[in-house]
């Protein structure tokens, strides 16, 4: 359990002690339900990125715990969606229509609305093929655009998107919370350069060439439930030139 007071991480400790979770398949429960690494997964739909002539895959892996509960019909889950609770929403009460229970989903946080789980919530690692083990992880992504104060504290951020990597051995990613996209050296994971987003890059960047000139695209519009600014910023930037 972690906090940004001592006073918060008691509050988590406590919320734990009252939550059901026996692995990560515990089902969801009316006491309420731990689910770890989270509802983001371990891995989310942005998947990984393989380097083939390296061996090396590339992944970016987040843990946020959240708490799954079960809602019984009633006002506040209704047998049909409502101003309140319409369809299609990915945190709060889902409501399950056909089911004796709605389930409500939310994050694992402390009364300060700061994760109880002790960061890092959000890596960039490299796992060698051949071997099954990582050759190397570091946290990725700030708190800047999510913290009261522009915070540019790099404790590891959860990610809506996946890596991508290039011929020359340079990875691309633009999911974190704050808004940037940034590259990585595949053989260490040092970060050789970042650039600030119009909005929330959550998504996959992609990569073509053109006119013997690479390029990296990234689609940059937010998205509502992980609270990332909105927009509808489509941006190219060109990779240097390689020297003969």
């Amino acid at each position: 359990m972690w906090g940004s007071t001592m006073f918060d991480q008691l509050a988590c400790r406590i919320k734990f002690k009252r939550l059901r979770y026996e692995g990560p398949f515990t089902p969801p429960s009316e006491q309420g339900t731990l689910v770890f690494p989270g509802d983001f997964g371990m891995f989310e739909w942005g998947g990984i990125a393989v380097d083939p002539r390296r061996q090396i895959a590339i992944a970016n892996p987040q843990s946020i715990p959240f708490i799954s509960r079960l809602v019984p019909r009633g006002k506040d889950n209704p047998a049909a969606p409502n101003a309140a609770h319409p369809p299609g929403t990915e945190l709060g009460v889902q409501p399950m229509y056909g089911a004796p229970f709605g389930v409500d989903l939310g994050i694992f946080l402390s009364p300060l609305g700061i994760p109880c789980l002790a960061p890092p919530w959000g890596n960039i690692a490299a796992i060698d093929l051949r071997t099954h083990k990582v050759v190397w992880q570091h946290r990725i992504g700030t708190i800047r655009d999510q913290a009261p104060l522009s915070l540019p504290f790099k404790l590891g951020v959860p990610m809506i998107g996946g890596p991508i990597v290039t011929a020359g051995g340079i990875i691309f990613i633009s999911g974190t919370m704050d808004d940037y996209i940034r590259a990585f050296d595949v053989r260490d994971g040092k970060e050789i350069w970042q650039a600030r987003l119009p909005a929330g890059g959550q998504s996959t960047p992609m990569t073509y060439s053109v006119g013997g000139r690479q390029y990296v695209v990234t689609v940059d519009g937010g998205h509502g439930s992980f609270g990332t600014k909105l927009g509808d910023y489509v941006r190219a930037y060109a990779l240097p030139e390689r020297r003969q």
